[in-house]
């Protein structure tokens, strides 16, 4: 089953579950600044529905960029909000921006 992370993360957590996902991990960087919070809480419904349609397949976590700015700098995150498809904790795909459903499994199929 695809595990969905909803709670803003911390370095620490964010690491951890890297080492324990035993799959890729889709990343949502989300900002929380007044011209990101629309657009982040979109996509954040979009990453929703791809944790349950790719169950199994991968682990989707979300992270604020402000509360766990590590991945951010790891990552060479810039915009939020950023998908970030890992596979053994290396960048596989990343998008920034809006995608609706069809665009983000395009995104997954084309990358998993």
């Amino acid at each position: 089953m695809a595990r969905r992370v909803h709670q803003p993360l911390e370095n620490e957590e964010f690491d951890f579950i890297l080492t324990v996902a035993d799959g890729p991990v889709l990343v949502l960087f989300v900002g929380t600044w007044p011209k990101a919070v629309d657009a982040c809480k979109k996509m954040d419904a979009v990453v929703s529905e791809a944790a349950e349609r790719y169950a199994g397949r991968l682990t989707a976590v979300k992270v604020d960029m402000t509360r766990c700015p590590e991945p951010v700098r790891r990552y060479g995150v810039t915009g939020a909000p950023t998908v970030v498809l890992l596979k053994a904790g290396e960048v596989a795909a990343s998008e920034t921006g809006v995608m609706d459903g069809p665009a983000l499994q395009t995104f997954l199929d084309s990358n998993l």
